[in-house]
């Protein structure tokens, strides 16, 4: 069963594209909503986009943190353990964009509501900016020791490639978040948002094709390489399209440029999931951190089942809430008064 290691190195990169693809547009929405100037009724607008879907693609993230941990245990231990204090702050970002987004309408007082807009903001951006480091690091190394334990204070993971890796995942999700609420809303906003994407895409990509282009000149594999030039293939039918007004294909087009751009990074690193920058002899690899061949076989029995269930559920509600929204949508707020016997 060598294969196993193999097979699962692929699908927990296929669950961090997953993760980026979906929650990359519902953090930048989040991001435009509590950072952008909006009126109210169009963060509403902004915000029904998601409303029916964010908590779905948060699963992502839990799928791609627990396969981790069940199938390479040892690439989970030394990562997170060298990352306690961002993946802390990413935790409390997610739960207080999770509550924003729930929160927000009950507001009574508009300085509340500016307190939720804030919090649904920053957290999608400090949530955003975590994730981009960590998949960074996990690529281009920490100052890991022989038994794949940080080397350094609590600090040592913050080096200048992993701020390029948050910067780029930043990024990436407030131009995604664009496309996706061109798709999705009529209107000014859709107006606006068509304005934005065609004039800021070409820019936005740039600190991924640069983390893209640091992994590779690392690694040279010939397959990472044919990736890339999908990954800009991909890019220039989504800038061509954004400006020829074809909403779908240029947001389908930019999802293909993520793929093909995580696949060339996964490529390039294979078959090393967590580099050692103090020595090549300390990189943790997928024969090294993985667990028993029985684990990664009732691991793949139980995948085969649960996966193809997930991908036809969210697909389905993708489906149904596939509508556009428009502000005259959206109801005026009303806060209803509690009934007082």
């Amino acid at each position: 069963m060598d294969w196993l290691p193999a097979l699962w190195f692929i699908l927990i990169a296929v669950l961090w594209c997953g993760y980026l693809f979906l929650e990359g547009f519902d953090l930048g929405v989040g991001m435009l909503i509590g950072l952008g100037r909006n009126s109210e009724k169009r963060k509403r607008v902004l915000l029904n986009t998601i409303g029916p879907v964010w908590d779905g693609n948060e699963v992502w993230l839990l799928t791609a943190g627990g396969a981790t941990f069940a199938a390479f245990p040892h690439w989970y231990a030394s990562l997170f353990s060298a990352l306690y204090i961002p993946l802390t702050l990413v935790l409390v970002a997610l739960i207080f964009r999770a509550v924003s987004i729930e929160y927000r309408g009950k507001a009574k007082t508009e300085r509340s509501r500016k307190l939720w807009d804030a919090a649904l903001g920053y957290g999608s951006l400090v949530a955003a900016f975590g994730v981009g480091a960590m998949l960074a690091l996990t690529t281009l190394g920490l100052p890991l020791n022989e038994n794949g334990d940080r080397v350094g204070g609590p600090f040592a993971w913050l080096t200048w490639y992993a701020v390029l890796g948050g910067v780029a995942v930043v990024a990436f999700c407030w131009i995604h978040a664009l496309a996706f609420v061109r798709l999705k809303t009529d209107g000014p906003v859709r107006e606006r948002a068509g304005r934005l994407f065609t004039r800021w895409l070409p820019l936005a990509v740039l600190p991924l094709v640069a983390w893209v282009l640091m992994v590779l000149l690392d690694n040279d594999s010939a397959v990472a390489w044919a990736l890339l030039a999908a990954a800009a293939l991909a890019l220039v039918v989504s800038i061509v399209t954004a400006r020829a007004g074809r909403e779908g294909v240029s947001f389908i087009a930019l999802g293909v440029m993520l793929a093909a751009g995580v696949a060339a990074i996964f490529t390039a690193a294979f078959p090393v999931v967590l580099p050692s920058t103090l020595d090549p002899a300390f990189d943790l690899t997928i024969y090294t951190a993985s667990s028993s061949a029985y684990t990664l076989k009732l691991m793949s029995i139980v995948a085969a089942f649960g996966v193809p269930l997930v991908l036809a559920y969210q697909s389905w509600s993708y489906w149904v809430f596939r509508k556009r929204v428009k502000e005259e949508h959206i109801p005026e707020a009303h806060h209803p008064e509690p009934i007082v016997k």
